[in-house]
């Protein structure tokens, strides 16, 4: 059957917009279409950059570094950003230690008796915990120098029964020891054995880099993952003499990370002529900052009281959270008080934190 010329010119007009149409839909990239509609990303042929350990192998030295500059990836393309949905959480964790007059801890105080404050303003209490259920993740620090000293095999058992007292299920614990550098000689684990033998075999060291322990410690702790405790406790001479980072970037990483800090000074010398004071004020003002506490052992056979104090401590921590209102600008820091109704109870916690971009 022939076709007549009126239908075969507007068959060629059907074939040709038809064709027209298809190439202008195939040309978009849909950008308006909603993410589910949106054809999927062809996977990459390149293989993954493999994770990195915290602070470096076990046994290897690891040194302060700055942190990584922001890729200059997508993420930054308006375009890129359609179809996102973008949470922004403000919620402040505030890890609470309560002393009675004899320095043991409070427990089973009501929310009510807890008030905090935020740059003097009254918050509300958004979540609290009598006992935090919150798992541990803990650095012990010994400083290396203090090997030359008499009593450090008391020392080491004193911290060793620390580690099998401490460890609770889902709780992990890295050794590290430091002198001039800072090397991890246990990563995160809850192997006793393994952790209590790393202490044991601390080799002696030369100089004494608290500064650099504090910071990479805190660094190693933050990338654990939130929803846990970080704890650092240090053990050392206070004599800082060698780190490559100063006394503000140490304090600064210990904020950021809202690790807690629990230090004691082990003094060879008793009288202050003798002692490093100065080393041992900048610690004294760090672990407060953080609401960690001081000890300072006139021997070594304090140590295994300390270690038991703090053991407790750790697991009577009241947890308060709260939405600051009114929020603070971006990258300041922001004061903290908590206040127990009770005038004879001591009240530790962490004294301000850095706050976020908006």
């Amino acid at each position: 059957m022939s076709m007549t010329p009126h239908c075969s010119r507007a068959a060629v007009l059907l074939t040709v917009f038809a064709f027209l149409f298809i190439g202008i839909v195939t040309a978009q990239d849909k950008p308006d279409r909603p993410p589910w509609a949106q054809n999927s990303k062809p996977a990459s042929n390149s293989a993954p950059t493999p994770a990195s350990s915290p602070t470096g192998e076990p046994g290897k030295t690891v040194q302060p570094t700055p942190p990584p500059a922001a890729s200059s990836d997508d993420s930054q393309d308006p375009a890129s950003q359609r179809g996102r949905i973008r949470v922004t959480v403000n919620l402040v964790n505030v890890l609470v230690s309560v002393l009675d007059e004899h320095n043991r801890p409070a427990p089973d105080l009501p929310l009510e008796a807890f008030q905090l404050f935020e740059e003097g303003v009254a918050q509300k209490i958004d979540k609290f915990e009598s006992e935090t259920l919150q798992p541990l993740d803990l650095a012990i620090m010994i400083d290396a120098s203090l090997s030359a000293h008499k009593e450090i095999t008391f020392e080491q058992e004193a911290a060793a029964h620390f580690i099998r007292q401490v460890l609770r299920p889902g709780d992990r614990l890295s050794v590290f020891s430091f002198d001039e550098n800072v090397t991890q000689s246990a990563p995160f684990s809850d192997n006793v054995a393994e952790l209590q033998a790393a202490v044991r075999r601390i080799p002696a060291g030369a100089g004494t880099s608290i500064y650099d322990a504090v910071l990479l410690g805190s660094r190693a702790l933050e990338r654990r993952g939130d929803d846990r405790r970080r704890v650092i406790i240090l053990v050392t001479d206070a004599g800082e003499t060698t780190s490559r980072a100063d006394f503000d970037s140490a304090r600064k990483e210990a904020v950021l990370s809202n690790t807690l800090l629990y230090t004691i000074v082990i003094r060879p010398v008793k009288s202050e002529s003798g002692r490093n004071t100065a080393g041992e004020h900048a610690l004294e003002t760090m672990t407060d900052t953080t609401g960690g506490a001081m000890f300072y052992p006139d021997s070594a056979q304090e140590l295994g009281a300390i270690f038991d104090r703090i053991d407790r401590e750790l697991r009577t921590q009241y947890r308060l959270a709260y939405y600051p209102n009114p929020r603070g600008p971006a990258n300041t820091y922001r004061s903290i008080v908590v206040k127990v109704a009770a005038a004879d109870y001591k009240v530790r916690h962490r004294k301000s934190y850095l706050t976020g971009p908006q």
